[in-house]
C-alpha cells in the first residue's frame, strides 16, 4: 500500500462534508498541509475557515465509512493520492477546485505522465469507434497516456486502442474504486489497471449516481493537456467535459462529421465555439507535444527523488521494445550526448513526435537528458542490430 503518513487525517477531511477547495487552500497556507489539522489549535482552524460544525465533523468522522476506506487501502495495489502526494496529477492541482485526494489502483506513476483525454458518445457510430481506437493508438505510440471515463462507446474504445498499442491508459470512474460501471467493462478495467491506473475521487462503497459523473469529467479534463471529442450529440455529457477543459485553460479538439449524423452536431458546435478541428491524431500530437515538454522538469524531479522510485514512476512501457518508430529514434541517439536537431535529422521523424517520444523514453529509463537539449542512450534498451542477433 502506498499512502501518506497522515492517512487518517486525510480520510477525515475527505469524509467531512463542507470542506471545499477554498478551505483546503487556507489549510495549506495556515497549517502547511491540510492533514496537519489534528495538531492545530482551534484558533488556527478558525483562521482556516472552519466553524464548529466542520471541526466536529473532522473529529468525529463516520466510522463505518472510515473503516471501509481503511480496509480498502490495506491492499498493496490500492493507493490514496492526496494533494500533497508526490504523484498527485500536476495539471489537476492547477485547476480551481482540485479534489482533496484520489483513490487509485495500478501504476500510479501514470498520473504524472502527459495525458490526452478522449471522450465521446456512449452510442457512437462504427466510424466514431474506429476514430477513438485509431487516435488513441497514435497518442500511445507518441508517448501520451490516454485518459477517459471507462464508459461504453467512445471511452471504452479509446482505452482499448491505447492498450492494444502498448500504451498506458487511465480510467476515471464515477463510483467507488472497487466498482466498475458499466459492469461489462470489468475486463477492460483489469487491463487498464495492469497497464496504467484506475482512479476516482469517490470513497469505497460509493454507488452509481448521475450526480457523480460531472465530478468525474472535471478530473478527466483537469488531468489532461487537452481533450479530444470524437462524437457527441447536442445533449452529450462529453460537451460538459469539453466545457470544463476550456474553463481549466486546456486545449479542446473535435473531429468533424457528416451534417446528417446527429452525433456530429456536438462536435460542430464545439468547433463553432472555438475548439480546434482535427482530422488526424498527428495534429493533436503536434499541438500538445510542446505543452508536454513543460511538464518534463517536474517529472524529472520526481524521477530523481528516491522516495518516488519505489512507486514505479518509471515502469517499463511495453511498446517501446517493439514499436519501429521508437527503435528508429533510439538508433538515432548515441551514447554520447546528442543534440535534438541531430536526432530529428537522423530519425527522419517530426519534431513533435521526437519531443514526446524522448520524454516517454526518459521516463522509462531508455535515454538520459543533458544540458543544452541533448540526449544520450542509457544502454538499458539494446540497439537494433543487437536485438536481431
Amino acid at each position: 500500500m502506498s499512502e501518506p503518513d497522515d492517512t487518517g487525517a486525510w480520510l477525515a477531511l475527505i469524509l467531512a462534508r463542507g470542506i471545499g477547495p477554498q478551505c483546503l487552500n487556507r489549510m495549506s497556507e495556515v497549517l502547511d498541509s491540510p492533514a496537519n489539522w489534528p495538531r492545530a489549535s482551534r484558533d488556527e482552524l478558525k483562521r482556516c475557515g472552519l466553524g464548529p460544525a466542520l471541526m466536529e465533523a473532522l473529529n468525529n468522522p463516520d466510522q463505518q465509512r472510515l473503516e471501509r476506506c481503511l480496509a480498502w487501502l490495506k491492499s498493496d495495489e490500492h493507493h490514496l493520492i492526496t494533494l500533497d502526494h508526490a504523484l498527485y496529477p500536476p495539471l489537476l492541482k492547477r485547476i480551481a477546485d482540485p479534489p482533496a485526494a484520489l483513490f487509485a489502483v495500478g501504476n500510479i506513476g501514470a498520473l504524472v505522465r502527459p495525458q490526452i483525454a478522449i471522450v465521446g458518445s456512449r452510442n457512437a457510430t462504427p466510424g466514431g469507434l474506429d476514430h477513438a481506437r485509431d487516435f488513441a493508438a497514435t497518442f500511445a505510440r507518441a508517448g501520451f497516456v490516454v485518459t477517459s471515463g471507462l464508459a461504453a462507446g467512445v471511452d471504452a474504445r479509446a482505452h482499448e486502442g491505447c492498450l492494444d498499442a502498448g500504451g498506458m491508459t487511465i480510467a476515471v470512474t464515477g463510483t467507488g474504486p472497487e466498482q466498475v460501471y458499466p459492469a461489462r467493462n470489468k475486463a477492460l478495467a483489469r487491463r487498464a489497471i495492469a497497464q496504467g491506473a484506475l482512479v476516482t475521487p469517490f470513497i469505497p462503497g460509493t454507488p452509481v449516481r448521475p450526480g457523480n459523473f460531472p465530478a468525474r469529467n472535471r478530473i478527466i479534463s483537469g488531468m489532461s493537456l487537452g481533450t479530444l471529442v470524437v462524437e457527441a450529440g447536442l445533449r452529450s455529457g462529453s460537451l460538459i467535459t469539453a466545457r470544463l477543459a476550456n474553463e481549466q485553460g486546456r486545449e479542446v479538439f473535435a473531429i468533424p462529421g457528416s451534417v446528417h449524423n446527429p452525433l456530429a452536431r456536438g462536435c460542430h458546435r464545439l468547433i463553432r465555439d472555438g475548439a480546434r478541428l482535427v482530422e488526424t491524431a498527428e495534429e493533436v500530437v503536434e499541438e500538445l507535444a510542446p505543452l508536454a515538454g513543460e511538464l518534463a522538469d517536474r517529472i524529472r524531479e520526481l524521477l530523481a527523488a528516491e522516495s518516488t522510485q519505489s512507486l514505479e514512476l518509471s515502469g517499463d512501457t511495453p511498446h517501446l521494445h517493439a514499436d519501429p518508430e521508437y527503435i528508429r529514434l533510439l538508433d538515432a541517439i548515441g551514447f554520447d550526448p546528442t543534440p535534438v536537431d541531430d536526432i530529428i535529422r537522423r530519425s527522419e521523424l517530426t519534431t513533435a513526435a521526437v519531443s514526446s517520444m524522448l520524454l516517454i523514453m526518459e521516463l522509462d529509463g531508455q535515454v538520459a537528458a543533458h544540458p543544452g537539449g541533448r540526449y544520450s542512450r542509457t544502454g538499458t534498451m539494446a540497439p537494433d542490430k543487437d536485438r536481431s542477433e
